[in-house]
């Protein structure tokens, strides 16, 4: 087992890396303050470990709560379900909120957690690749809109993360795709010779090996942890870890939420970021294509969807987060391994990545 510490002073937190963990009750209970747990997870982790999870609990009086699989669920009617538990089950403010299962149910799982009483601990047990290596980490919680993703949410950390890794054994291949988008996306922002490292160990990763998977968390998640103790509530330099993403996000509000996966639309989003880095000469086209390369190895799209229009993308990445008194900003690189936050951006060369990038 490997610990990263997450440095935020006194709300300070580990990040525990490695096999069985699930069943290492001496991992959780130092983080649970009361006598009270909620988990949280959805009806496709439940029958494959919440009764894991429950047993290493056992002395605590343990609610749960199943919440339905997806991304179309990710609703602020679904969220509030949780509170049908905690409510009816009488948990107190000193009750500590798990998340076991993806981003969807750890980004409900900890919005639930800021807003119970004013605020209550909550613990993330990521499940999914892109769990482990981003969501999980840094306190982003909330949930989507019909006109955007995930507009309403809080900042809130976890009290720790367990990232089990024994549990990706039971994760589909689309679904393990979609987590290695998130990986290469910290090797393109800040860490080139992590990209130099997938480039070469990509078929490992593909193949579930257990050695390569755990490395490539580590180096995610420290990755991670060394922007959020920068900046937070994503104040400047935060941001660029949505390299790829206004342009995903524009993909999965555009075609329905859960239709692409969340990992699979910022891959097809970080190669139209690539692309019009390079049409800004930040990159080169041989960079460029071993970005495109190095995606299409790991089975992920390289294209928007066919039925975007520029209108469309425009209109829907106005509502990102990012943008700033009606500016867009966009996160590009300015080389391998390096990105920047920017607002100005060229309407002609973001009009010709639009067509460059769209499938025929």
């Amino acid at each position: 087992m490997q610990v990263l510490t997450v440095n935020l002073g006194d709300r300070s937190y580990p990040i525990y890396i490695g096999e069985q963990l699930l069943s290492q009750p001496e991992l959780l209970c130092p983080h649970i303050r009361g006598r009270q747990v909620c988990v949280v997870t959805n009806e496709t982790v439940a029958p494959l470990y919440l009764d894991k999870l429950c047993a290493a609990l056992s002395d605590y009086q343990v609610d749960t709560v199943i919440l339905p699989d997806g991304e179309s669920h990710k609703t602020l009617q679904v969220w509030s379900s949780i509170f049908d538990t905690l409510l009816s089950s009488r948990h107190n403010r000193t009750t500590t909120l798990i998340a076991l299962g993806g981003g969807v149910v750890g980004d409900m799982t900890g919005f639930a957690a800021a807003t119970y009483q004013r605020g209550v601990d909550f613990i993330q047990i990521p499940t999914t690749l892109l769990s482990m290596v981003d969501s999980s980490v840094g306190g982003k919680t909330g949930v989507n809109h019909p006109l955007g993703k995930n507009m309403i949410g809080a900042f809130y950390q976890p009290r720790c993360v367990l990232a089990d890794t024994s549990l990706l054994r039971t994760l589909p291949a689309r679904e393990l795709s979609a987590g290695i988008a998130e990986i290469v996306k910290y090797g393109l922002i800040s860490d080139y010779d992590f990209f130099v490292w997938l480039e070469n160990n990509m078929d490992d990763l593909l193949a579930g090996d257990m050695t390569a998977l755990a490395y490539a968390v580590k180096r995610s998640c420290e990755n991670k942890a060394d922007v959020v103790a920068q900046d937070e509530h994503e104040g400047g330099l935060r941001a660029i870890l949505n390299l790829g993403h206004t342009f995903g996000h524009a993909i999965e509000t555009a075609q329905g939420y859960g239709n692409w996966l969340h990992g699979e639309a910022v891959a097809a989003g970080m190669v139209m970021a690539a692309d019009l880095s390079c049409r800004r000469g930040a990159i080169s086209n041989d960079e460029l294509a071993r970005v495109i390369h190095l995606l299409q190895r790991a089975n992920l799209p390289v294209k928007a969807p066919s039925d975007m229009i520029p209108t469309q993308f425009m209109e829907l990445m106005g509502v990102d987060k990012k943008v700033l008194d009606g500016r867009l900003r966009l996160v590009l690189l300015e080389s391998m391994g390096k990105a920047i936050i920017t607002s100005d951006i060229d309407a002609g060369m973001l009009q010709d990545t639009f067509d460059a990038c769209k499938a025929d």
